[in-house]
């Protein structure tokens, strides 16, 4: 699909007017953007001289001189001065409130310790109301400089977190989302304080676990699902702090480059509220969303009332969120032989199958597209099962041709399933910067063997013939897209190791890696028509940075700052 507004046809009709009439036809940009290296991601056009933009939309791509045409009197000059730009970044799986959220929360996702989460809930708790709970995330164990006393399944037990918070219920989510850390307080609350199985092990609920230790005591822990013990005795946000959260989200994305967000599951609460947002112009940021698939009733109503393609390109909704397993770090990916360093445990099926089948199959009915997380490779085989078995079952070519499904994350696969990607038209969705920071434990988990044939494929993915749609999936890790780029091209840990990179011949491009993040990703929300790249009739949304991230050397990537930000043909951040 390639949406073409009315604006453009103008253009263009203004723009071949321009060419055969004289200069008193010609019309003036109301931006113009040149001194430096201009990257369009445009295989035709790679680098430009000059962008002319007019309102929100480009008006011309190319030399200098042919640009000087389009200057007027009210004319905003852009001199890059040798910087460097290209298409505005898409964040291609993120979570748009839980990026604005977890400023406003405990950020943990630089802690090298239990310690330090102890030391950081104690702060915290010295300005808290008696009561009031004290909420965080970003914790990893598995990323710690080193490990506590006394592990029970590899993580922490809350003993510690309890002693400094006695008063106040503390939750903090793992940085993956797919655990939590409570304290005494919080469990009390949530009536688990009797809660006691004899020996080592863990109370099983759907699709989770509470982990337990060795008195069969609730060591604090709360794996996949079974998180909702605690989280649903947590008190509801306020339309206050939504508002702050969603202010903090768009100026986060603003300083990153970011102009385009793919939101990885709301409900209808989030629709009702970005609606406002838009009806009151703060909608600075483009917002593709996924419908949070566990509500049947919202999905129903969708299919009734069918996509919704915003022609302001600001908000729309035409996809579907499916959680069908875990992560890896809390070990709740869904694998297809036992975790290495687990091997009693095979992770979790989070949703059912025959539920992702039966989405697959009214997603594709209805136009809707699917975007299913998997991260282990049992997770990612049954999808693609689930979504052939959709395909041959509406049997409608029509219906199934373009209907670019996607699997977000598809971290872990069996290495006879990577080509089935490309053959059933399935668009990995993948988290660059997860390699960077999962692969020195993630061998741990599934062993060398597994690691080298089938995690993080992303080369191999590529010369099958599907795009990859890049990301951060924020704020499980940072929203940097810097990063993202970094361990795209590198293989690395964001310290620069190993020397070489983990399996190296699974590297991006760096034009590949520009591509993921830009053109590739508007293909995985069906906008390539609209924007991804600089071209004649795309929106005017730009990401300037204060070096060339395309040349400069690898040591000198994550360097790399975004100095200026342009949205809807508008100045929305600038570095001074």
């Amino acid at each position: 699909m390639k949406p073409i507004s009315n604006l453009f046809l103008i253009i263009v009709a203004l723009t071949l007017c321009f060419t055969s009439c004289t200069n008193d036809k010609k019309i003036e940009a109301s931006m113009l953007i040149y001194g430096g290296t201009i990257y369009t991601v445009n295989d035709n056009q790679t680098t430009v001289e000059a962008v002319a933009v007019k309102g929100d939309t480009i008006l011309f791509a190319g030399s200098m001189a042919e640009a000087e045409v389009f200057k007027g009197e009210t004319t905003e000059l852009i001199d890059l001065k040798g910087k460097t730009m290209t298409p505005g970044l898409i964040e291609g799986h993120g979570h748009f409130m839980g990026l604005g959220y977890n400023e406003i929360s405990l950020d943990l996702l630089g802690t090298t310790s239990y310690q330090s989460i102890i030391d950081a809930v104690a702060k915290r708790v010295e300005t808290a109301k008696p009561g009031e709970w004290i909420t965080g995330r970003g914790w990893h164990q598995s990323k710690w400089d080193s490990l506590p006393e006394n592990l029970v399944k590899g993580f922490q037990t809350h003993f510690r977190l309890s002693d400094v918070s006695p008063d106040n219920p503390v939750y903090l989510s793992h940085a993956s989302g797919h655990a939590g850390f409570a304290n005494a307080k919080a469990m009390e609350i949530a009536g688990l304080t009797g809660l006691y199985k004899e020996g080592l092990g863990a109370y099983e609920v759907e699709g989770g676990e509470v982990i337990l230790d060795q008195g069969g005591r609730p060591t604090g822990v709360f794996n996949e699902r079974a998180q909702t013990l605690i989280v649903k005795h947590i008190p509801e946000k306020t339309t206050e702090t939504d508002r702050q959260a969603f202010d903090l989200a768009v100026k986060a994305s603003h300083r990153n480059g970011i102009t385009s967000f793919h939101d990885a599951g709301i409900p209808r609460e989030t629709i009702e509220f970005y609606d406002e947002m838009q009806a009151n112009n703060k909608m600075d940021v483009r917002i593709y969303a996924m419908l949070t698939g566990w509500d049947k009733e919202l999905l129903n109503e969708w299919y009734s009332k069918g996509v919704r393609i915003d022609p302001n390109h600001k908000f729309t909704i035409r996809s579907v969120k499916l959680n069908c397993d875990g992560a890896l770090g809390s070990r709740g990916a869904w694998l297809l032989e036992p975790y290495a360093d687990r091997p009693d445990h095979f992770g979790h099926e989070t949703l059912p199958m025959e539920f992702v089948k039966e989405t697959a199959y009214n997603g594709l009915r209805n136009g809707f597209q699917v975007c299913a997380h998997a991260i282990g490779d049992r997770a990612n085989r049954e999808i693609l099962d689930r979504y052939e078995m959709a395909m041959k079952g509406v049997n409608d070519k029509a219906k199934t041709e373009d209907h670019r499904f996607r699997i977000e994350h598809a971290q872990h696969l069996h290495p006879d399933d990577i080509p089935r990607f490309a053959e059933l038209g399935v668009i990995p969705a993948m988290q660059a910067v997860h390699m960077s920071s999962d692969r020195p434990w993630a061998i741990d988990r599934l062993g060398e063997k597994r690691i080298k044939e089938g995690a993080y494929m992303w080369q191999d993915l590529l010369k099958s013939g599907v795009p990859i749609v890049n990301g951060t999936d924020v704020p499980v890790e940072p929203v940097n897209p810097i990063a993202s780029f970094y361990a795209s091209i590198s293989r690395k840990t964001l310290k620069g190791l190993p020397e070489g990179g983990y399996e190296p011949e699974q590297k991006m491009t760096r034009a590949q890696a520009l591509r993921s993040y830009t053109l590739d990703a508007a293909y995985g929300a069906f906008e390539e028509g609209i924007k991804g790249s600089i071209e004649v009739g795309k929106l005017a949304d730009f990401a300037i940075y204060n070096q060339d991230l395309m040349t400069v050397s690898e040591d000198k990537v994550l360097d790399t700052k975004v100095v200026m930000t342009i949205f809807d043909g508008k100045v929305v951040f600038e570095d001074k």
